[in-house]
């Protein structure tokens, strides 16, 4: 945790630690031979990083060493911190994990920001996340988390709809540090480098160095004891993607042989900005092929790696992150996951009196760092609406959140192949809209057990989330009818109906209607089509109703969205149906 300097500047207003649960599942905390505080004190960076990114002051002139400088500032900076420290090495314990949200919900905060995934999808009684954030939505209290980072469709993590679920996406800003061939061509490269290279050097393939007795390939990933010093040294060496080691371990051990400088082939090379120990780079597959045909067609080819440079106002931008979760969501299919939000900022000290040095920042890609900027968001809702419920504020940033990128383009993946909301859910995040929504979708404790119920839920295991007896309502509330601000229907058989209600929230009398853009094969009718309002706080309800015309294959989805607009506002809900007969 920063240092705070001066006894009026509070920031950090609490701090606690939990690690009896880790220590009896793992071990003593010693045993481990790394670095480690018995207390809130952060020795691994990630929580700095997030809460932060999340409440971190405003600090001028913030670089990391020399690089991406401007001004930092968490998302809401004048918001107070208290830190709870629940996991240790990496991992996190069930038991601590619980206390610590238990205890933040006692301590009576506002929002709990949650960088922290969970077994992708588990059953949401048995999952701790799960239960904790439903302890706090109980309370008033939105949890924000991460959706994860493992690539995958059904992989997406925090996904019950009483948690805030946030993906990751990138910025309008690229690190390049390029590459300057002896042909005086040019080819864009990527990273944190801050480290001069005063000259040309040659340039050798990995897979051409290989030690005495080491394959080829096993050189060409630039593993330890695979490069043969003689041949490496004073060289640039041009690596491939390895299993194992990240770009950062390989220029380390490029390093070490004598290597003065180090490219490497990464398909997504630019999400994932490694800082090098050596001048070093990462290039993307089209510069690996320029690369490759300039060394096959020289005797002796050379290249100096320049240092990093800024660019600001890339495009396209935002696109999904290869590496963020994705849905769809298979405990509950019809709550469409997750919410996106870029995941390449600065790393804040909270303690803006410090002077501001390099080595006080960092620049880290993950959900870990999108989700506290959205939890920030979410804090400034809070504060100019105290009295909205967490699935309001959930509304409020889902329904205003923006489908396209910077050149009006619906948002792509990486790859610049079409997305769909199981990678980008409801969009991609506008504060300011978000303060001044129009209308919310609106949903309590007894919806979520309506919902849960409908998924076959038992008294036993709705006593887990609620520490109480509950019994399901007879009939069922069908869990499409879920006042959630996206729609979405799995299995549909046949004609259906769907219920939403939104409540008004604005000034004087004013229409809204609604405009549907169908999902492929399904026919789409809101009833009424439009809604009248008088004064702020009225509800209105209203029926999505679906009329099937083809099956979707197996699982898939087709999408398609709800727009309610009076003229000022767009009041957005991405819609996803699988259809299974007609």
């Amino acid at each position: 945790m920063p240092t705070l300097l001066h006894a009026h500047f509070r920031k950090i207003i609490g701090a606690r630690f939990y690690s009896k649960g880790f220590e009896e599942a793992a071990g003593p905390l010693e045993s481990f031979g790394r670095l480690y505080f018995r207390s809130a004190r952060d020795s691994e960076g990630h929580g700095t990083h997030t809460a932060s990114t999340a409440a971190g002051s405003v600090v001028t002139n913030v670089s990391l060493f020399g690089i991406a400088r401007g001004t930092a500032r968490g998302g809401a900076s004048s918001t107070r911190l208290a830190i709870y420290k629940a996991c240790w090495f990496g991992g996190c314990v069930d038991a601590d994990m619980l206390s610590a949200l238990d205890d933040a919900v006692g301590d009576g905060v506002d929002i709990i920001s949650m960088s922290i995934g969970s077994t992708p999808q588990p059953v949401y009684f048995e999952d701790v996340n799960s239960i904790g954030a439903f302890h706090a939505f109980q309370k008033g209290i939105l949890v924000s988390a991460s959706a994860g980072n493992s690539y995958y469709p059904y992989t997406a993590s925090n996904v019950p709809p009483w948690i805030l679920t946030v993906a990751a996406s990138s910025i309008d800003r690229e690190l390049n540090s390029n590459i300057y061939l002896g042909n005086s061509k040019v080819l864009k490269g990527f990273g944190i480098n801050p480290l001069k290279m005063e000259k040309s050097h040659e340039l050798i393939a990995g897979s051409a160095a290989a030690a005495p007795g080491v394959p080829k390939e096993n050189a060409s990933f630039c593993r330890e004891n695979t490069l043969n010093p003689t041949l490496v040294k004073g060289k640039i060496v041009v690596c491939t993607q390895g299993t194992v080691d990240r770009p950062i371990v390989q220029s380390f051990i490029v390093g070490e042989a004598g290597g003065v400088g180090m490219i490497e082939a990464y398909p997504t090379a630019r999400e994932f900005y490694d800082q090098f120990v050596i001048p070093a780079t990462i290039i993307e597959p089209q510069e690996e092929k320029e690369l490759q045909a300039y060394m096959a067609t020289e005797k002796h080819p050379v290249a100096k790696i320049l240092p990093t440079i800024t660019v600001l106002k890339a495009k396209p931008a935002p696109y999904m992150a290869l590496f963020s979760s994705k849905g769809p969501n298979y405990r509950t299919p019809e709550i469409i996951k997750p919410l996106e939000y870029e995941f390449l900022l600065h790393g804040l000290h909270v303690a803006t009196e410090d002077i501001p040095d390099s080595e006080n920042y960092n620049i880290i890609s993950g959900t870990s760092m999108a989700c506290p900027h959205v939890s920030g968001i979410a804090a400034i809702l809070k504060s100019y609406h105290p009295s909205w419920s967490p699935a309001a504020i959930m509304s409020a940033l889902m329904t205003t959140a923006t489908v396209t990128d910077n050149i009006g383009l619906p948002i792509a993946n990486f790859d610049g192949a079409k997305s769909t909301p199981f990678e980008y859910g409801s969009g991609h995040v506008n504060p300011f809209a978000a303060l001044d929504p129009g209308l919310i979708y609106d949903f309590d404790t007894s919806d979520v057990i309506n919902f849960l119920c409908s998924h076959g839920a038992s008294s036993r295991q709705l006593k887990n989330l609620t520490r109480k007896l509950v019994n399901c309502k007879d009939p069922l509330t069908p869990s499409y009818n879920l006042n959630y601000p996206s729609i979405g229907v799995f299995q549909m058989k046949g004609r259906l109906s769907v219920s939403r209600t939104v409540t008004y929230y604005g000034k004087g009398p004013t229409i809204y209607s609604a405009d549907v853009v169908n999902p492929e094969g399904i026919k789409v009718m809101v009833t009424p089509p439009t809604l009248k309002f008088t004064k702020a706080g009225e509800k209105k309800s209203f029926k999505v109703n679906f009329t099937p015309l083809k099956k979707t294959k197996g699982e898939s989805f087709v999408f398609g969205s709800l727009t309610s607009s009076n003229g000022i506002h767009k009041v957005r809900s991405p819609i996803g149906v699988n259809v299974l007969s007609l």
